[in-house]
């Protein structure tokens, strides 16, 4: 995929113009500021049980859940560890004035991947108040069907952008288009889900997390994802800027802004000062998630990427994902202590000052 991006008739995709704005905020949202916060990663795509702890991270290890059949071996069972794929998926526990909160953000790709991992990590899954999707594409929207089976039910609220419902696929030149899954609304809603569907800003946990809605673009190098279309109008379209693509944020007390993405398909450093900008912060404490910059239509602004990034100087840095690995590289490079490796299985925690 390339990076020369742009509806060829804006006002047949006018939904997908990303907006931009200049400036600090007239009126910056009131994010209240949290005493810990907890990520725990359950899907993501790769898995390393050969990790090292940090003050931030706790790795998970080989082992790690109940002992699986395996009649190769004496005594029948083995050890595992835990699934990873192409995909992402998070649990977010907030806990202010001895309080905790729990929601999930994104559900990863395979109906079952997300609760195999939740289950060999002893994760509670009634403690998940709601769930979060970043953006609509399959590899982040795929496992409801586990954790409806996990939990009984799929937790309230479900809160995404409208546009998570739009049908799309991947069209590059000289290969067959790739169509995605398309979420049903309608099967949603018929599970008991109230749909919370926001392009703006919105507030979940008693107001400690907020939910981006559409991000302001205002890079010049970071211009979407060629070859994406959407089936608009009886016709498929261009479809570049994904504009439900959100992120997470929470701010930690004393220590700064911590921001979760998806895929980061609004652009890493966009997603980044939007929400300094939206919450009128001047810290940025952590950056995790997918932030897309794998493959040749998104290798050319590694470069930019991580010279902005290494600015904005995050304390902490968990690229995972859908960043791949020459983004990894440059970015543990020029950010030293403050990258660390994703894995699924990761615990990060972050503490108020």
């Amino acid at each position: 995929m390339c990076t020369e991006t742009g509806p060829a008739d804006p006002a047949a995709v006018a939904f997908t113009a990303p907006r931009s704005a200049e400036g600090a905020a007239v009126d910056p949202v009131a994010l209240e500021p949290v005493d810990a916060l907890r990520i725990t990663v359950l899907v993501d795509n790769s898995f390393d049980a050969l990790l090292v702890n940090s003050d931030v991270a706790t790795r998970a290890r080989l082992g790690t859940g109940a002992p699986q059949e395996a009649p190769q071996y004496v005594g029948g069972t083995t050890t595992t560890g835990l699934i990873a794929e192409h995909g992402f998926s998070a649990l977010v526990t907030v806990t202010k004035n001895g309080h905790d909160h729990t929601l999930l953000f994104d559900t990863g790709v395979s109906p079952d991947g997300l609760a195999i991992n939740g289950r060999r990590l002893g994760v509670d899954p009634s403690e998940v108040g709601a769930v979060v999707l970043s953006h609509g594409h399959g590899d982040h929207t795929g496992g409801f069907p586990g954790l409806e089976r996990w939990l009984g039910r799929v937790p309230s609220p479900l809160v995404l952008h409208p546009a998570a419902f739009t049908r799309r696929r991947l069209a590059p030149p000289n290969a067959e288009p790739f169509v995605m899954p398309l979420l049903d609304r309608a099967a949603l809603t018929g599970d008991g889900i109230e749909l919370v569907e926001r392009r703006e800003p919105s507030f979940l946990l008693d107001g400690c997390v907020l939910i981006t809605g559409e991000v302001d673009r205002t890079t010049e190098f970071e211009r979407g994802m060629a070859f994406h279309e959407a089936f608009l109008d009886d016709a498929w379209r261009p479809d570049p800027w994904i504009v439900d693509d959100q992120a997470l944020v929470v701010n930690v007390r004393g220590r700064g802004l911590v921001v979760l993405t998806g895929c980061g398909h609004a652009g890493a450093v966009n997603i980044a000062r939007h929400a300094l900008r939206l919450t009128g912060s001047d810290r940025l404490h952590a950056l995790l998630g997918g932030l897309h910059l794998t493959g040749p239509g998104f290798e050319p602004i590694i470069e930019p990427t991580v010279a902005a990034l290494a600015d904005l100087a995050p304390d902490v840095l968990v690229p995972a994902h859908c960043t791949g690995w020459r983004a990894q590289m440059r970015l543990a490079q020029e950010l030293g202590d403050a990258f660390l490796p994703g894995a699924v299985g990761s615990r990060y925690d972050f503490a108020a000052a």
